[in-house]
């Protein structure tokens, strides 16, 4: 493979400077459930003990909980309360109107906002939260952060690839400086996502050239590359052309068909309905319904929902 498909080391090393923000990944080597002990592709990551996994036990503990989750911007208000539990392998949509706080809540689980007040459980893991100067919360340990950003991979509504690299480059550099990675197990891996993904023709391509649900395809490899044990995704068709909505949700259902655990922030109701194990549906910064596809969206209890519902059917 040409060298000519690689960052400079110069460049590299303002991506590792990048890296250490990127939403998702992080320095720290360590992580409370080693990536390195799964498969390339697992969907998900057992964090049970080993005698657990000897004997069978089931786990209790949910892939993700949130307790009470409150977030405000200034004196605004955007989340009241939410309360949020996704066990492995379930996929949960969250619906509501602009502005009802489904991308509020999203950052949140993933520290890129930091809460006012609540709960997060990741994989069994709260996340530690300290009160700051003016009596604002902030992370109480900046490691376990980066762990949990590992853990909750995001994909966001506006890619945010790295224009100056190729899809490939865009792939593998946070596997290489984040998870120390080898440079060809790093390329393997890519390689194999990027077909999963349909863009095994696209890998010299900067994202500059490619078509928005091309850039989003390559956003989730990107996102998978790292191995996160639940998959965060904020509105990714929002920013597309209606006719390349498609590819990008056949993408997502794939993952769905793997089992893994995913949050989902969508405006797609009919995929809601057929993908989904629970819908949350929230209104003004609170859960205000939620329940199967078939119970929510048949016959919602809330006249809220109904009325949410209305104006997208």
């Amino acid at each position: 493979m040409s060298d000519e498909m690689f960052a400079s080391d110069a460049v590299a090393g303002s991506i590792l400077k990048r890296v250490a923000h990127y939403p998702g990944v992080g320095h720290s080597p360590e992580s409370f459930c080693p990536i390195e002990q799964a498969p390339l592709d697992s969907p998900t990551v057992d964090c049970s003990s080993a005698s657990e996994r000897a004997s069978g036990a089931k786990r209790a503990q949910p892939a993700v909980a949130v307790r009470g989750l409150t977030k405000s911007y200034g004196d605004v208000p955007v989340l009241k309360g939410i309360d949020l539990t996704a066990n492995q392998g379930d996929v949960i949509s969250i619906i509501g109107a602009s502005g009802s706080g489904k991308s509020t809540a999203l950052r949140c689980i993933n520290l890129l906002e930091t809460p006012d007040a609540g709960e997060i459980e990741i994989c069994g893991e709260v996340v530690r939260m300290r009160s700051g100067s003016h009596g604002r919360n902030g992370p109480a340990d900046r490691h376990q952060i980066e762990r949990i950003r590992r853990t909750a991979g995001m994909v966001f509504q506006s890619f945010n690839l790295w224009s100056h690299l190729t899809v490939l480059q865009n792939v593998i550099e946070a596997p290489i400086h984040v998870l120390q990675k080898p440079r060809k197990e790093a390329i393997d891996h890519a390689l194999h996502l990027l077909e999963k993904v349909g863009l095994s023709d696209k890998l010299n391509h900067y994202p500059s050239r490619l078509s928005g649900g091309q850039q989003q395809r390559a956003a989730i490899a990107r996102t998978l590359a790292m191995q996160p044990k639940v998959m965060l995704f904020d509105e990714p068709t929002s920013a597309l052309d209606p006719e390349l909505v498609g590819e990008v949700l056949r993408v997502i259902r794939g993952l769905v068909e793997e089992g893994r655990t995913m949050l989902l922030v969508t405006h797609e109701m009919r995929f809601a309905r057929e993908v989904s194990d629970k819908v949350v549906f929230l209104h003004q910064g609170r859960v205000e319904e939620e329940g199967t596809p078939d119970r929510l969206f048949d016959q919602p209890e809330s006249d809220q929902t109904r009325k949410f519902l209305r104006q997208q059917f």
